[in-house]
């Protein structure tokens, strides 16, 4: 995979686990744990891929 490519994906990746971050910040001050457990599954998933990347 090219340079340009690898950075696009990791900037998309990097975009997603922030808003993710900010669900999860949602969810915890509502109070709902399992959308919390739901959403740090999610976001280890996307730093995981994002590692992967760089």
């Amino acid at each position: 995979m090219s340079a340009p490519m690898k950075q696009s994906q990791a900037d998309i990746l990097s975009r997603l686990y922030d808003m993710k971050r900010k669900q999860i910040e949602n969810a915890l001050q509502q109070g709902n744990s399992f959308r919390c457990q739901v959403l740090e599954a999610e976001a280890e998933a996307i730093s995981s891929a994002l590692k992967s990347v760089r």
